[in-house]
């Protein structure tokens, strides 16, 4: 089966996750694709193959070699985001992609245009895979599965190709932060791993954003408007009022590289009631700790202008940037890049302006920088993957493996 074929299987399957749930995983539609991929494993005869009660797969391949070598991994994710439907999603290849626009629904006239997204021209003349406009494609992180299990039956039918153990896992929840809390690390057994969860050819990430969340209340106090002179606090405009307080140039919008954000995700409110919902972000630690801290002096000072305790906040430590787990381990990066640089692909080593399972496996003893599947316009229904960029992961995956020796 190509890397294609499996990954037109996978997103067949409707894996999105729950970010108000608090269970794992947070929706039960991520068990059957895990059960799929499962029984796929066995019938590739892989060995040590497992599916947990929290939807957690992994399997192994053996090694061929007499050479004692690191045991290493591959992870990527089953679900896919809750920004959009992932329900009955309609993938259709677009063939030698010509550099113009691509009409993805004309009822609704939905069109994925160079325009608007400048990087479709790096991809002329490949073929592209594309939704119809109504879903996301999926291919957040079902690109990394199809082309992770694509590896794996390579190494198997070329046994000319000698390798140490390999470990695979699939993960419920990346998309909500919480899936690999779950994870047996120990379990898995290795020396370090890949998330294949990065987008254009080429990417390599070890470095990611530390990240905290934030919830502002905001208590009102709600009169009679006909007599509200003196009396009224109007709890949204007070939410409001705090939401401009904070620096506008330094939203996601107005951010790039190593700037980091204060994200409103969330507004709800009433005269009597309202509530801000945060995601704060920056690679720099400190600067992410100094973020929390102007938040909380904003708070403080609303409650100087108002009665006290009108504002309370709440904050929340999210993941930490992996760098300083990985980097010290020079040799899990080269790898990669000498993988790449061997198939002729240039590493594209940058920052992860996000999350991956990876930062948060770092830091519980499994070394796991991000490398690249393909997948861009990540969330929404202009997402694509470009063929020819999954077929590239699937060799780096192979030459990975190929190239393991003793640290």
């Amino acid at each position: 089966m190509t890397v294609v074929n499996r990954f037109l299987k996978y997103v067949s399957f409707d894996t999105q996750s729950n970010e108000t749930a608090d269970v794992t995983p947070s929706t039960e539609k991520q068990r059957y694709l895990a059960k799929a991929l499962k029984e796929e494993a066995e019938a590739m005869g892989l060995t040590e193959i497992s599916l947990d009660e929290h939807a957690f797969v992994m399997a192994t391949l053996p090694t061929n070699t007499d050479e004692k070598l690191p045991t290493i991994g591959f992870i990527s994710h089953l679900d896919t985001s809750p920004d959009l439907s992932g329900a009955n999603v309609k993938p259709r290849i677009v063939e030698k992609y010509d550099g113009k626009d691509i009409l993805l629904n004309a009822e609704e006239n939905i069109v994925l245009s160079p325009t608007m997204f400048p990087e479709l021209l790096c991809h002329v003349g490949e073929d592209i895979i594309v939704t119809d406009g109504t879903t996301l494609l999926g291919g957040d992180d079902k690109a990394g599965i199809a082309e992770i299990m694509t590896a794996i039956q390579y190494l198997i039918d070329h046994p000319e190709i000698k390798h140490g153990k390999i470990r695979i896992a699939f993960t419920p929840d990346e998309e909500i932060g919480v899936g690999v809390l779950k994870f047996d690390v120990e379990k898995f057994g290795c020396e370090w791993a890949y998330t294949m969860d990065g987008g254009e050819v080429g990417e390599l990430e070890y470095e990611n954003f530390n990240a905290a969340s934030a919830k502002i209340k905001i208590k009102g106090l709600n009169v009679h408007p006909g007599y509200a002179k003196n009396k009224m606090r109007n709890a949204s405009l007070i939410a409001l009022q705090f939401a401009q307080m904070l620096p506008a140039a330094e939203r996601p919008e107005h951010t790039e590289a190593y700037e980091g954000f204060f994200h409103l995700t969330g507004m709800i409110g009433t005269v009597e009631e309202a509530e801000l919902s945060y995601i704060i972000r920056d690679h720099d630690s400190n600067k992410l700790e100094q973020r929390l801290k102007y938040l909380q002096e904003t708070a403080d000072y609303m409650n100087k202008a108002y009665p006290n305790d009108t504002v309370s906040l709440t904050t929340k430590r999210q993941y930490r940037n992996m760098r300083e787990i990985v980097e010290p381990q020079k040799h899990i990066i080269e790898l990669a890049e000498n993988a790449m640089k061997s198939l002729g692909i240039k590493p594209l080593v940058r920052p992860i302006r996000g999350g991956t399972d990876g930062a948060q496996l770092s830091f519980r003893g499994l070394p796991c920088p991000n490398l690249f599947c393909g997948p861009l316009n990540l969330h929404g229904r202009y997402e694509y993957v470009s063929v020819q960029t999954m077929e590239k992961a699937v060799q780096v995956i192979v030459q990975i493996c190929q190239n393991v020796r003793s640290v």
